[in-house]
């Protein structure tokens, strides 16, 4: 006996539902995704553009002390401790001085004698002297005394050696402060015996390492690639784990010439000397330094999000309602024809094309650097600059930034494309650019101060996410038994269950 099912209408409409939801969710996601209306835009503007290098370093400082003791013995007293602040002079330690004061007493009667030894002798001399004028005392009598008072005078200067070594040897029992500045450690305590630094063959024992944390530097590893833009005296940005909101000043010391290789990469310790008279940062710190390496102030800018390689572009334009293919075609005529300018200007007589001032300068050539091509010498364009930049690889996609997280700096003589939306739609543009950052880049040429560009991070997301949708309903589709044939499956199997 055969039992029949019955579907509850209420669960046919439900599925009814569904269905037409998953059918619009999959028309309106094959469809390109925002349109000139939809997009996020951000005017051409001026702004501060600052490329800067950063690295990662510690914190040491300057002049690390070490204090030894040249006298050996036990200490007696030792007020300081790790941390203490001393000036120069202050005892650091005292050590057992009983038998330095004893050699020294021994000096001290040893140079008594030997001042009353040549004060005798010199009357005796005086004596001599006088009697063997008189003819009372013979020549060898008189050059005895003579040489009586000489032997006395150089026993006192032996026992004046003598009593300023001891002194010193007692002096050394007490261990002063070299330099103001604090004790970083302090490996030996009251009690313990230590060993001169002068007599042991290991050095001595170390008593305590202090220095100067007033001034201290930053020793911070820079890159191979980035050490030639880095010269002593730059002005530098250091931030301290310990104090993430306040930025600490200050300027490169030196560049060490020997390099540190870890895992492969070569690194060059560059430091940075800082000040830090309120002693918050300390030796052994973790931080970050930047270093500005070229600043250009109120230039005309672009967002970073803005600027993408062709390749990219290429990617993005069907989200911005374009055909890949007519983009390609359109920026490669813009690329030509920039270079074509290019040519021409560089075959000009001198090199240099007239403004409307009559300086002789290129349009962009007052910028630092020779920014758009122009050099130092007067202004001169040329011709290999815009090859480089439009003609010989200006979309490179590897070097170009590829959104607001790509490396300050890359986009620098790079021709890149913007989208810029008018009145009439959105159009690319072909645009050379100068000094980049993680926010802006500096514009030579392509766009006009308050133009509206389009920011393409979240466009460039859809766009993505909508390639991989395609690839993966291509794949499925062109498998065996794929998403439509299993659904016939089912209903194979429905037909079964009546």
């Amino acid at each position: 006996m055969s039992r029949r099912f019955k579907v509850h209408p209420m669960w046919v409409l439900i599925a009814l539902v569904v269905l037409a939801a998953g059918a619009v969710w999959q028309v309106r996601g094959s469809r390109p995704h925002g349109g000139p209306g939809d997009v996020v835009t951000q005017p051409v503007a001026r702004h501060d553009v600052s490329l800067m290098i950063e690295a990662s370093g510690t914190i040491e400082p300057i002049n690390l002390v070490e204090v030894k003791s040249k006298a050996s013995g036990t200490i007696t007293d030792m007020p300081v401790t790790v941390g203490s602040r001393v000036h120069a002079g202050d005892l650091v330690v005292q050590i057992d001085a009983r038998d330095v004061q004893a050699q020294y007493d021994q000096a001290k009667a040893s140079m008594d004698a030997a001042v009353a030894k040549v004060q005798v002798s010199k009357d005796q001399k005086a004596r001599a002297d006088t009697l063997f004028m008189h003819g009372v005392l013979t020549a060898d009598e008189h050059d005895a005394a003579q040489l009586d008072y000489v032997n006395a005078q150089a026993s006192l200067v032996a026992a004046r050696a003598n009593l300023d070594q001891a002194k010193q040897r007692l002096d050394d029992a007490t261990v002063r402060a070299p330099v103001a500045g604090t004790v970083l450690s302090q490996p030996v305590t009251a009690g313990q015996v230590i060993s001169s630094a002068t007599s042991s063959v290991s050095g001595g024992t170390t008593i305590i390492t202090m220095a100067d944390l007033r001034q201290i530097q930053m020793r911070a590893m820079v890159a191979e690639t980035d050490l030639g833009q880095v010269q002593p005296g730059q002005a530098a940005s250091v931030t301290v784990d310990a104090y993430a909101d306040r930025a600490f000043q200050g300027t490169v010391l030196k560049i060490e010439p020997q390099a540190v290789i870890e895992q492969s990469v070569t690194n060059f310790p560059v430091l940075i000397s800082l000040a830090n008279e309120d002693q918050k940062l300390l030796p052994g710190m973790n931080g970050e330094v930047s270093l500005v390496v070229n600043h250009r102030g109120n230039v005309l800018t672009v967002p970073a999000d803005a600027v993408r390689s062709l390749k990219e572009a290429m990617v993005i334009a069907p989200s911005l309602g374009m055909n890949p293919d007519s983009l390609k075609a359109q920026m490669q005529m813009m690329r030509a024809a920039a270079h074509e300018h290019a040519a021409a200007d560089s075959a000009m007589a001198g090199g240099a094309v007239p403004d409307s001032t009559g300086g002789g300068k290129h349009h962009h050539g007052d910028r630092e650097g020779g920014s758009a091509g122009a050099d130092s010498t007067g202004g001169k364009h040329h011709h290999g600059d815009h090859k480089g930049d439009f003609a010989g690889g200006g979309f490179g996609g590897d070097n170009a930034a590829a959104g607001v997280g790509a490396q300050a700096g890359s986009r620098a003589n790079k021709a890149q494309v913007v989208f810029v939306k008018t009145a009439s739609g959105i159009e690319p543009r072909l645009v050379k650019l100068g000094v980049s950052d993680f926010d802006y880049c500096e514009v030579l040429s392509g766009v006009h101060e308050g133009e509206q560009v389009v920011l393409l991070g979240i466009t460039q997301a859809q766009a993505s996410r909508t390639q991989q949708q395609n690839q993966i309903r291509q794949r499925v589709g062109t498998m065996p038994g794929g998403l439509g044939g299993g659904g016939g499956g089912g209903g194979g199997g429905g037909g079964r269950g009546r």
